[in-house]
């Protein structure tokens, strides 16, 4: 029977570089995410997490709900089987990368980007905690980054990262231009006003529509993705997924963050026009892995959307 894997934290930082090397094929059952149909030209798989808050190792085991669950080495292992069968994966965060074990109060945040670009993350978006070490902070780990943050709706305009977070990115999967625009929720009230400075919110609803209407219309992307840290849903009217959802057009797919939310599949909403968008979240701390296959036919307009998975991320022996 397999055993929790644990690691010094000490010796993990030391050694996260070598990871990829060291690990043993995962055994997860990647035939049971057989394709649909065969009409169909390409497939593009999304992978996805949020709400990680520094959580580098698995939970301890120390008898509570989520002992010896999560781990980057486990989540490692999934991504990269889910690359050796698929060869157009995209590898997306929603934020709050920072934040929530000893890693972040020593190392303020330096291991979580390394992490993160040992993974090949493509694209992430800014939480409110990832603030928790002021702008200058924030600015200070971006440097290991090998990948872009995306935010359309805070303006950074005369501050330190006016340069460094884009409004979208484009990647390119095969034949595939797909758009990655970024919205995150007010700081105002949920981060101390000295930690994020200049920056100002504006409605993620408003820029969130026009940099997605920019992507599809003037930049021809054959399918657009919002990362979002405003939260799954609220009792009040403050603005959600959901709401962003409804209120959208020529947004795909939303990933969320934020409100921690576990979702048994991903909730599909109409949008402005009647159109179907995906919206989903996995949970936090790194305990999920987020998967959901698109397929597109040969117009290269997603033909239909199928095998929504969610996978246990669970530290085991190598």
């Amino acid at each position: 029977m397999n055993k929790p894997y644990n690691q010094s934290r000490r010796k993990f930082v030391s050694q996260t570089a070598l990871v990829g090397g060291l690990l043993a094929t995962s055994q997860f059952p990647f035939d049971a995410l057989a394709k649909p149909t065969d009409n169909y030209d390409e497939q593009l798989t999304i992978l996805h997490t949020n709400d990680v808050h520094s959580r580098l190792d698995p939970f301890p085991m120390d008898g509570s709900k989520y002992q010896g669950m999560g781990g980057v080495l486990a989540r490692e292992k999934l991504i990269r089987n889910i690359r050796s069968e698929d060869t157009q994966v995209l590898l997306l965060d929603a934020g709050d990368i920072f934040q929530g074990t000893p890693y972040f109060n020593f190392y303020k945040g330096k291991p979580e980007m390394q992490v993160m670009s040992m993974l090949r993350y493509d694209a992430a978006t800014l939480g409110n905690h990832d603030f928790d070490n002021g702008i200058d902070g924030l600015v200070k780990q971006l440097e290991y980054a090998d990948f872009d943050f995306v935010n359309c709706n805070y303006d950074f305009t005369n501050t330190p990262l006016e340069y460094h977070i884009k409004p979208y990115t484009i990647l390119r999967k095969g034949r595939l231009k797909i758009g990655i625009l970024g919205v995150g929720i007010e700081l105002n009230g949920l981060v101390p006003d000295r930690l994020y400075g200049n920056i100002i919110y504006r409605d993620p609803i408003v820029y969130a529509n026009e940099t997605a209407h920019f992507l599809k219309v003037r930049k021809k992307c054959d399918y657009i993705i919002c990362l979002s840290h405003l939260g799954f849903e609220y009792k009040d009217a403050k603005i959600s997924d959901q709401i962003l959802a409804k209120s959208s057009t020529h947004i795909d797919c939303i990933l969320g963050g934020h409100t921690h939310t576990f979702l048994d599949k991903p909730l599909s909403v109409k949008n402005r026009n009647n159109q179907d968008v995906i919206v989903n979240q996995v949970g936090w701390a790194g305990l999920q892995l987020g998967r959901i296959n698109i397929f597109f036919n040969h117009k290269k307009h997603y033909d239909y959307v199928s095998n929504f998975t969610v996978l246990d991320v669970k530290e085991t022996s190598v």
